[in-house]
């Protein structure tokens, strides 16, 4: 079969969902025997989110391949359950460095080098990545909204696609606002009337408008849109405001998208099955509440997409434990050895996630320190198991002037210390361990019992590390190290056995975790607060 393309555009507003609904079309098109993909284009220039502040975009999502990704990515691979790679989340930034390399190198045979046909086509060259694969259909996003001066080279990137391509290969879909305006009680289509118009300006025909609305889309509206828009009236799909987003691909589902998509491609429109996701999302309105309270202690308490994918990983865990998770972010900055227990005291159960930075590190550490000494559940994320570390060999130790050579690189006792491999590195962007790398699990241990293997491959993202010369004080002490690296020379997971359950990984296990198959870690840290043992 010929690979088919989906282009997703955003029209009126930004934060419409367009993730949700590339991500939800992915999981409908694969409940229907399809091999599906998802990318995301960012107009921005950095070459990669791997240097932007969270409070810029919210987390950075790593794949497998270790790149660092826009947070959709995690919506995509949640809801579709595939491993995506480089291939899957391209910037302006990346496009233009290489088209710039390829200048300096001469690749361009002394041509004068612009943004059509030079960026177009490199633009191209990504969507086209997966044409001698194995997968029938690739949706990409563009971010942004239509409009926006720095999404125009993509946006004539993928019309020009659409004039290359048959047309029965080619689909636009344009997420759009419909504002509801409570004076008049109803629903305004003009904003989406003027956001099609633009596009169309652009040369590109939307087969389907995804219409985001707070209540319901008269038959008369669509009329209205369908006269208005050039588009058939049932190619207006209702994506209502829902309270759980993994309800989104049923509800799209009711609505007629992927039947529609299938339609337009000529591709059978297959009865789907969608039974297992129907009984997750049934689990899902039907969890008790077991008293689960849990903080994430960090400092980017302001924009929940900081942790985004650890907030969506404890609610997978309360899935699995058929249990509702209370989550809030606590700021690290607030907490001192004084309000530690004011702070944390109604919360059972602490998640320390990763980071970096100086900022708040001494309320993480005391954060560790007051679920270690009130036996707590506590998990550790990557600069999380740092902060165990650090805080183990301060107060149980009772070392003096003990910090991670990232914080103070003149302390006396850097339990945490930077990578050998990292030690000539100069540049920020892309250049950590990032990645998928393997953890040999020791037996008889919590983390084997929560694994129940010997081997593991979880992501990571960081500089330093554990410092070996430490290990083993720090063991004979009570504080073991329950994974490594298969040649045992990195540190990738401590535990305090004598705990309830207190455990730390230097990866980030939340990139893994899906809604139906929750990261182990998340899982039993649920487990263990529900758990009255």
């Amino acid at each position: 079969m010929h690979t088919k393309y989906v282009f997703i555009t955003g029209g009126v507003v930004s934060g419409l969902g367009k993730g949700i609904t590339a991500a939800s079309l992915g999981r409908l098109l694969k409940n229907r025997g399809y091999k599906v993909t998802i990318q995301k284009f960012d107009p921005y220039i950095n070459v990669d989110p791997g240097t932007v502040n969270p409070h810029e975009h919210g987390e950075v999502f790593v794949t497998d391949d270790g790149a660092e990704t826009d947070l959709d990515l995690g919506h995509y691979e949640r809801f579709i359950d595939e491993n995506l790679s480089k291939n899957s989340s391209i910037t302006t930034g990346r496009i233009y460095s290489e088209v710039i390399e390829k200048e300096r190198r001469g690749d361009y045979l002394g041509k004068t080098v612009q943004v059509i046909p030079h960026i177009t086509n490199q633009i191209k060259e990504k969507i086209h990545k997966f044409d001698e694969t194995d997968i029938d259909v690739v949706i990409t996003e563009i971010g942004g909204t239509v409009g926006d001066i720095e999404s125009l080279p993509f946006l004539e990137a993928i019309r020009q696609v659409g004039i290359e391509e048959n047309d029965e290969d080619v689909i636009y879909i344009h997420v759009t606002l419909l504002p509801y305006i409570s004076g008049s009680n109803e629903l305004k289509s003009k904003p989406t009337q003027h956001s099609v118009k633009e596009l169309q300006s652009l040369g590109i025909k939307p087969d389907i408008l995804v219409c985001r609305a707070d209540g319901p889309i008269a038959d008369s509206m669509k009329e209205k849109m369908a006269l208005f828009c050039n588009v058939k009236k049932q190619n207006i799909i209702e994506n209502k405001t829902i309270t759980n987003l993994y309800e989104a691909p049923l509800m799209l589902e009711r609505e007629g998208l992927a039947r529609v998509v299938c339609e337009k491609f000529h591709l059978e429109n297959i009865e789907p099955k969608n039974e297992e996701w129907e009984k997750l999302i049934d689990r899902i309105k039907n969890l008790e509440d077991k008293n689960v309270n849990i903080a994430i202690v960090g400092k980017y308490v302001e924009l929940e997409d900081s942790y985004l994918s650890v907030i969506e990983s404890l609610k997978h865990g309360g899935f699995a434990n058929n249990t509702k998770v209370h989550i809030e972010l606590v700021d690290c900055e607030k907490v001192t050895k004084d309000t530690a227990k004011e702070i944390l005291g109604k919360y059972n159960g602490i998640l320390v996630p990763g980071g970096f930075g100086n900022r708040g590190i001494e309320g993480k550490i005391e954060t560790v320190r007051y679920a270690r000494e009130n036996d707590i559940p506590f998990l550790g994320i990557c600069l999380g198991m740092q902060m165990a570390v650090i805080e183990f060999a301060r107060n149980v130790l009772k070392l003096e002037d003990v910090n991670s050579a990232e914080l103070d690189e003149n302390c006396k006792n850097p339990v945490i210390h930077i990578m050998e491999t990292q030690k000539s590195v100069s540049k920020k962007g892309g250049t950590m361990r990032l990645g998928a790398y393997p953890c040999k699990i020791k037996e008889n241990t919590l983390a084997h019992k929560i694994y129940k293997t010997d081997l593991i491959s979880e992501r990571h993202r960081h500089r330093y590390e554990y410092n070996n010369s430490y290990k083993e004080i720090l063991e004979k002490n009570g504080l073991i190290c329950s994974g490594t690296s298969p040649d045992g020379t990195l540190v990738e997971i401590v535990e305090i056995p004598s705990k309830k359950f207190f455990i730390a990984g230097q990866f980030h296990p939340e990139f893994k975790s899906r809604p139906d198959r929750p990261a182990p870690l998340f899982a039993e840290f649920v487990k263990s607060i529900i758990s009255k043992d």
